[in-house]
């Protein structure tokens, strides 16, 4: 079984939890464990969250108008990206990732948790025209007697 879906959002904070129920959907309806689900979802918004805040194209005063999600889920494992049109990450890659943020903070939390949450993650800039992206994925498990469970 293969699904895949592709959301372009506006940078609002209500596209957050729009993407994480779609998410949360598709993976229902695909037999998927609600755990891995759960995880995966909170992944999800974090990552949204962050485009929401820092994706803003700096050559617009911080305003750009969109970020994008795109998710698979195909045999196994399901890929999750967001990326959006802001500047992106200043040497390419955040700083500070296996150092969590302090008790106190607000903020700098969201990259270490989707490391925690998924298998894989891959965060860097757009090679062709900026921005930042955020991938990552994760083995499946079904529910049993799935009937789209995966061969």
């Amino acid at each position: 079984m293969s699904i895949w879906w592709s959301l372009h959002l506006r940078r609002e904070a209500a596209s957050v939890p729009l993407a994480r129920r779609l998410l949360l959907g598709t993976m229902e309806t695909a037999g998927v464990d609600p755990d891995i689900s759960y995880d995966l979802s909170v992944a999800l918004s974090e990552a949204c969250a962050n485009a929401v805040e820092h994706g803003g194209d700096a050559a617009h005063g911080g305003m750009s108008e969109a970020y994008r999600v795109t998710a698979y889920l195909d045999g196994e494992k399901c890929r999750i990206e967001v990326a959006d049109s802001g500047p992106g990450f200043p040497s390419g890659r955040p700083r500070n990732l296996t150092r969590p943020a302090r008790a106190d903070a607000e903020h700098g939390r969201g990259l270490c948790l989707i490391q925690e949450l998924a298998d894989h993650v891959h965060i860097g800039n757009k090679p062709d025209k900026g921005g930042a992206v955020v991938s990552f994925d994760k083995i499946l498990k079904w529910k049993a007697d799935t009937p789209l469970m995966a061969v």
